[in-house]
């Protein structure tokens, strides 16, 4: 993930609004105590997805992909007054991490935490969502997407983590693994549908902002 050289990277991030007390309480928590840290979005990203969410002001966000919960903080920053974040992982082992920060935040009322196969429980929730942050195992990149798409309506927003790989996009594909492959073809998906508007940005390890036209 390091695109930037590290000087510029701690430039930015002194130029960005500081995570709250709760969000850097749970970054060193999931760095001292959990397995791939990496995984965390960090202050940087933390803060372009909380200042992309008060931007759209969704009232239901769905997020795939849980981890530690910082993701999910950070995006309820910017929900309506009575709006609901819903946040799926496949693995509970760190429900309890997630739900003690949750209650830290004081987010009890706006983040409903699912347990299981996404590709499940997605079809499950009748409802619609403003925006849509896909940051789960990537070889289902595109199935979370079709899933999706009809539950957004127009002028709603996808946000999808990690579609730079870092920079594994650009190897030959005969090399490429295939969680690699996975991510270019839905890179390639994502810019020949013509439901869709998008930017790649080049945040941390890129994230791809798709609207819905």
């Amino acid at each position: 993930m390091d695109f930037l050289d590290p000087n510029l990277s701690s430039y930015a991030e002194a130029h960005t609004s500081p995570e709250s007390e709760v969000l850097a309480l749970l970054n060193r928590e999931t760095h001292a105590k959990i397995l791939m840290p990496r995984m965390l979005s960090g202050h940087l990203q933390g803060r372009v997805l909380s200042m992309l969410s008060h931007m759209i002001r969704p009232k239901q966000i769905l997020e795939i992909g849980t981890y530690t919960g910082y993701s999910a903080l950070c995006l309820a920053e910017g929900l309506q007054a009575n709006g609901v974040l819903h946040t799926i992982d496949i693995n509970d082992e760190l429900s309890s991490m997630v739900d003690a920060y949750i209650q830290k935040a004081s987010l009890q009322t706006k983040i409903k935490t699912y347990y299981g196969n996404a590709l499940e429980i997605i079809p499950t929730l009748d409802l619609l969502f403003d925006l849509v942050f896909i940051d789960a195992d990537k070889i289902n990149y595109s199935k979370y997407f079709d899933l999706v798409i009809d539950k957004i309506p127009s002028g709603g927003f996808i946000l999808t983590d990690n579609v730079l790989w870092s920079g594994k996009i650009l190897d030959d594909p005969a090399k490429m693994d295939s969680d690699t492959k996975a991510i270019h073809a839905f890179n390639q998906k994502i810019q020949n549908d013509n439901r869709v508007e998008n930017v790649l940005l080049p945040v941390r390890d890129g994230i791809m902002l798709i609207r819905k036209k």
